[in-house]
C-alpha cells in the first residue's frame, strides 16, 4: 500500500512520566522499522530524538521531537514528548495536533504523577490511546499491578491483550491473547512466533476468557458473537478493540522491555491496528468570517494547517505544522489567518529529529516542517488565501516562576534582548518583561528547571555570560472577608464636558460558582487551597429602575477588571472575588462610559483596601521516592518547607511520599534531597493551584 494514503497515516505521540522509557521506546521503533541502523541509548547520549546538547547532558527529554517511519505499509509520524512537569506545555502543544498516542508506564511504578497529568490532558483533547507497560525485565516489575493502577488512578478500562512470558530478568516474550500465539525475543533482539508454551496455556486461556467477557460488556458486536459462539474470534477482536480505542471506552494494554528490544513489534502492530488515521478523527473546526466551519481531512479541500512548534536559530526559522486539509507545495503563498499577512513556503521538510528530507508537497494528515515563514508563531493558522479559516490555537499556561537576568558584559544587553526574544518565539510558555520599578529584565517560566534550561540555552547558543537572580514566584491576592455598600463618586470638571459617575459596590469572596483548574483530584488538597484560582472573578448588577444604564454597567465591570491587575498587599493580581453593583446615579450631561469605567476602577481599589485580603502562593504536589532508611529525614525536611503530607506508601525497599509544598520552598530541593539520601532519592512535581501564605493579610491578622 502507498504510505501517503490517508488511511495508512498515523500521527502519534509518546506520553509518559519522566524516566518511564519514552525516548528508548521511540529509539527502538526507529530501529525496528529500519529508519535507523544502530540502537541509540539515553545514558550514552546517542538517541535520535534527544539531539539537543542539554538533553544529552541531563538524560531527559526537554523538547518535543518529531520523527517519521514506515511500518507494515503505514506512515507513522511520531512525536517524542517530554515527561518532566516543567515542560508540560510542550506536551500540550503536541496533543493539539495528534490523532492518537502511546502512553508508556513503568512496569514497577505503574501510573506516576506526570503520566496521570498527561493522561488527563489527552482526555481533554479527545486523543485515543493505547498503553505500553515498559521495563518488565526490572526487579519488582509486575504487569497486573501496573494495570490495576491504570484502572484505579486513570479510571480507564484496561483491555490486556498480552500475557508476559517470564518475570523480571527471565522475561523473554509475551502471549498474544486474541490470536493465542507466543511472541519470543532472543538476547540479541531476534523475534520469533510460535505456539503458547504448555506451562502457560491454562493461564493464557483464563486471561483470554476475561478479555472476552470485558469486551463483550463494552461492544454489541462482541456481545452478539460471544453469546452465539461462547468465544470471540481474532478477527472480531481486531475490529472491536479498534472501535473501543477510538471511542475511549477501553485502553488496549501491551507490554515489553524497550531497553532489551522486547515487545516493540507487537506495539507497532497495535498502534497501526487500533489507533486512528486522519480519516477516523472528527473534521477540524475553525471560524470563517465569524461563522463556525469544519474541514475534513481531504487533500482536495482548501488548505489549512496549524503551527505547533517553532525552532528559531541564528541561520533561520524552522516552523512545524500539522496539515489538516488540502495540499501545500513548495513556493505556494499561504495566509496567516490571525494577522491577515501572506507568507511564502520556501521548502517543505520531512522531519527526523534534527535531520530533514526535502519533499515537494504536504497533504492533509501530514506533520512536516517548513522553511521561509517569517512571522508565524506557535498557534498560527496557515490557510489558502482564497478560503481563510482560523483554527483554535493550543492553550498556553501562565508562567509561575520568574528570575531576573542580565548580561555580564555591559555591551551585551542588545544581544541578550535578541536571544530572549528568540526563546519566547520558540517556547510560548516563557515570558519576558521589564520590571517597571527596578528596570530588571525578568524571565518567567513553568519551573526552576525550565528557567535553568532556558538560561543555559542562551549561554550555549549565543556565547553570552548571563547573571541570574533568585527565582520569584507569581503570587496572587484574594478576598478573605468583603465589604458592603461602598460608595464612590467620580466627579471631574476641568473645563468643557465634565465626568460624573456614582456607584455603590459590594465585594465578597468567591467561594462557589467558578471553576478551580487544579491537577489534583480526589479531595487530596484541603479546601483552603481551593479558595482562589485562575479566572476567579464574577461581576453582577442588581441595580433596578434604570438608575445605571446597561452600557454604563458594562463600563463599571471593565473598570473593575482593570483594578484586578494590582492588589493592595503587594501589587499582585487579584482573584477569587465577586463584585456586585447595587446602586448608582448619573448626570444628564457629564456621565459617560469613560466616567463609569474610571469609577469602577477607583471604587474597587478602595473596596479592596477596606477588605481583609490574603496573599496566595503557588503550591505543587511533590512526589518523593527515597530509600526506606532515609524517609524520616525527608519527611522532616518537607515539614520544614511548609509541606503538607498527603500520603506515604512502601514499595519493596523504597518509600513514596506525596506532599503539597509551596513552590518557593521547592527551589534548591534537588540538592538537599541528594544530600539527605546520599544521591538515591528522586522527586517530581506538578502544579496544584494556590494556597494562602500564613500570616500575610491586609488587616495584619494571621491567616486561618
Amino acid at each position: 500500500m502507498r504510505t501517503d494514503q490517508l488511511n495508512n497515516v498515523r500521527n502519534l505521540g509518546i506520553l509518559a512520566h519522566v524516566d518511564a522509557g519514552k525516548t528508548t521506546v521511540t529509539e527502538r521503533i526507529l530501529y525496528v522499522t529500519g529508519t535507523t541502523h544502530k540502537r541509540g541509548e539515553v545514558h550514552d547520549g546517542t538517541t535520535v530524538t534527544d539531539f539537543d546538547p542539554q538533553e544529552r547532558d541531563r538524560g531527559i527529554t526537554i523538547f518535543a521531537a518529531a520523527v517519521s517511519c514506515v511500518w507494515d505499509g503505514h506512515r507513522i509520524n511520531l512525536l517524542d514528548t517530554p515527561g518532566h512537569v516543567d515542560f508540560s506545555d510542550e506536551v500540550e502543544r503536541s496533543l493539539r495536533v495528534l490523532d492518537g498516542a502511546i502512553a508508556v508506564f513503568d512496569g514497577v511504578a505503574g501510573v506516576e504523577p506526570q503520566s496521570e497529568a498527561v493522561w488527563r490532558r489527552a482526555d481533554r483533547h479527545g486523543v485515543p490511546r493505547i498503553a505500553f507497560v515498559n521495563k518488565l525485565d526490572r526487579a519488582g516489575a509486575d504487569l497486573d499491578t501496573a494495570v490495576e493502577s491504570i484502572r484505579t488512578r486513570l479510571h480507564g478500562t484496561p483491555l490486556v491483550v498480552q500475557l508476559p512470558i517470564g518475570r523480571e530478568d527471565t522475561f523473554t516474550g509475551v502471549v498474544d491473547l486474541p490470536r493465542m500465539r507466543a511472541l519470543l525475543w532472543t538476547d540479541d533482539g531476534v523475534f520469533t512466533e510460535g505456539p503458547v508454551p504448555d506451562p502457560l496455556l491454562e493461564e493464557a486461556l483464563r486471561r483470554r476468557r476475561l478479555l472476552e467477557e470485558t469486551v463483550a460488556e463494552l461492544h454489541p458486536v462482541a456481545l452478539e458473537e460471544f453469546c452465539a459462539e461462547s468465544a470471540i474470534s481474532a478477527r472480531t477482536f481486531a475490529t472491536v478493540l479498534r472501535d473501543l480505542t477510538r471511542t475511549g471506552e477501553g485502553v488496549v494494554v501491551v507490554c515489553g522491555s524497550a531497553y532489551r528490544d522486547r515487545g516493540i513489534e507487537p506495539l507497532l502492530d497495535a498502534a497501526v491496528s487500533y489507533l486512528p488515521s486522519p480519516l477516523d478523527v472528527p473534521a477540524v473546526r475553525g471560524v470563517q468570517d465569524g461563522s463556525p466551519q469544519e474541514r475534513a481531512a481531504d487533500p482536495a479541500a482548501p488548505f489549512s494547517a496549524l503551527v505547533f512548534k517553532v525552532n528559531a536559530t541564528a541561520t533561520g526559522r524552522l516552523t512545524y505544522v500539522r496539515v489538516y486539509s488540502g495540499t501545500v507545495r513548495k513556493g505556494d503563498t499561504v495566509l496567516d489567518a490571525g494577522t491577515g499577512r501572506t507568507e511564502r513556503i520556501g521548502r517543505i521538510l520531512r522531519v527526523r529529529a534534527d535531520r530533514h528530507t526535502e519533499v515537494d508537497r504536504a497533504v492533509a494528515g501530514d506533520i512536516v516542517a517548513v522553511v521561509g515563514l517569517k512571522t508565524s508563531r506557535t498557534g498560527t493558522t496557515l490557510c489558502a488565501p482564497s478560503a481563510p479559516l482560523l483554527l483554535e490555537p493550543p492553550a498556553a499556561t501562565d508562567p509561575v516562576v520568574s528570575v531576573a537576568v542580565e548580561a555580564r558584559g555591559g555591551g551585551d544587553a542588545d544581544r541578550l534582548a535578541t536571544a530572549l526574544a528568540r526563546l519566547v518565539e520558540e517556547d510560548p510558555s516563557l515570558a519576558v518583561r521589564t520590571d517597571a520599578e527596578t528596570g530588571q529584565t525578568v524571565l518567567s517560566g513553568m519551573g526552576e528547571l525550565h528557567l535553568e534550561v532556558a538560561v543555559e540555552k542562551i549561554r550555549r547558543a549565543n556565547g553570552l555570560e548571563v547573571r541570574v537572580g533568585r527565582p520569584q514566584v507569581a503570587h496572587r491576592e484574594t478576598v478573605a472577608s468583603g465589604v458592603s455598600g461602598l460608595l464612590y463618586r467620580h466627579v471631574k470638571q476641568d473645563g468643557g464636558a465634565g465626568q460624573f459617575a456614582h456607584v455603590v459596590l459590594d465585594v465578597d469572596p468567591l467561594e462557589a460558582g467558578f471553576e478551580f483548574r487544579s491537577s489534583v483530584t480526589g479531595g487530596r488538597v484541603p479546601q483552603e487551597y481551593v479558595q482562589a484560582v485562575e479566572a476567579g472573578f464574577e461581576f453582577r448588577s442588581t441595580v433596578t429602575g434604570g438608575r445605571v444604564p446597561r452600557e454604563y454597567v458594562r463600563a463599571v465591570e471593565a473598570g473593575c477588571r482593570d483594578a484586578l491587575a494590582e492588589g493592595p498587599l503587594g501589587g499582585h493580581p487579584v482573584t477569587g472575588l465577586r463584585v456586585t453593583l447595587t446602586d448608582g446615579a448619573t448626570h444628564p450631561k457629564d456621565s459617560s462610559e469613560l466616567a463609569f469605567r474610571a469609577a469602577g476602577r477607583f471604587a474597587l481599589r478602595e473596596a479592596l483596601r477596606a477588605c481583609r485580603m490574603v496573599l496566595l502562593e503557588p503550591v505543587v504536589e511533590v512526589t518523593v521516592v527515597v530509600p526506606g532508611d532515609t524517609a524520616g529525614g525527608v519527611l522532616g525536611d518537607l515539614a520544614a518547607r511548609r509541606g503538607r503530607i498527603l500520603d506515604t506508601s512502601a514499595r519493596t525497599d523504597t518509600v513514596v511520599i506525596t506532599a503539597t509544598v509551596p513552590l518557593a520552598e521547592v527551589f534548591g530541593y534537588a540538592t538537599r534531597l541528594r544530600g539527605r539520601t546520599r544521591g538515591r532519592g528522586i522527586f517530581t512535581t506538578r502544579a496544584a493551584g494556590y494556597a494562602p501564605v500564613p500570616g500575610v493579610t491586609s488587616a495584619g491578622e494571621p491567616s486561618r
